[in-house]
């Protein structure tokens, strides 16, 4: 299913976001009328409006279309927010000053996923603070990883420290069972933002560089499709799949209640 200002949306809608690709968007799960971090994810649309766009986006006007979207859907289904302009012109992209919002409705995965391995690269999201539309590099990545034998792609940044995953954010795990977010350009991913926001068990931002790994015993990437996954190998560095510190954030990132629409 696929709304455009709480419209069915037409191809000629489409055109835009197809051929030009410009715009942001946030991704959650719906669970029932409620979703986990609501709040969080309208705050990054508006945000986000204003820096790729410009302009105020409305808040209220938005949630009443993705209310509209999953009105008598039950059970669990992921909703994918995308704001764009589709009159948007390549030639004056300034101009683009009117965002509309497209609502997609997915089915949700429910089994438990599996540990990930991924490998590095050194790159740097454009707009790192954006979640935007522009994913052809992370996904070029991404593929490079796989062909390699990986799961994922994770990011360094030129001086070598550790960012991100393709489309997740990447946490560590020391010795002592302090979580380690890395320091560096990153998207503030939901997920994140409400494990940090609890602050348990002890948490910390720091840099991270590959020279670190090995003082490390456990690797974890959060998202809002797979909440805290382990991560079991960075290049060639192994990590643990089984941490009381990940177990304790699991078990935090479960009890956050979910948000009524």
């Amino acid at each position: 299913m696929a709304e455009l200002n709480g419209k069915p949306v037409t191809f000629e809608d489409l055109q835009a976001l197809a051929l030009t690709n410009y715009g942001h968007f946030t991704f959650m799960h719906i669970r029932d009328g409620a979703a986990k971090g609501l709040s969080l994810h309208l705050d990054r649309l508006v945000r986000d409006c204003h820096l790729v766009f410009g302009v105020e986006l409305d808040r209220e006007r938005t949630l009443n279309y993705i209310r509209k979207a999953v009105h008598g859907v039950s059970g669990l289904v992921g909703l994918r927010v995308t704001i764009f302009d589709p009159d948007l012109d390549m030639r004056r992209p300034g101009d683009g000053k009117n965002p509309h919002v497209l609502v997609n409705l997915r089915p949700a995965g429910t089994a438990p996923p599996s540990p990930l391995t991924a490998k590095t690269f050194t790159f740097t999201r454009d707009n790192a603070e954006v979640k935007h539309l522009g994913l052809h590099p992370q996904l070029r990545l991404r593929r490079d990883a796989q062909l390699a034998g990986f799961d994922d792609a994770v990011f360094l940044e030129p001086d070598g420290r550790i960012s991100e995953g393709a489309t997740w954010n990447l946490g560590f795990i020391d010795q002592y069972g302090t979580v380690i977010w890395p320091d560096a350009p990153v998207v503030p991913g939901t997920t994140m933002l409400l494990l940090q926001s609890l602050g348990t068990p002890n948490q910390v931002t720091a840099p991270v560089r590959r020279a670190d790994l090995a003082h490390l015993v456990a690797a974890f990437a959060t998202s809002t499709t797979a909440g805290v996954r382990p991560v079991s190998a960075l290049d060639n560095s192994q990590f643990a799949n089984r941490h009381s510190a990940l177990t304790a954030l699991r078990d935090a990132y479960t009890a956050i209640p979910h948000e009524r629409l």
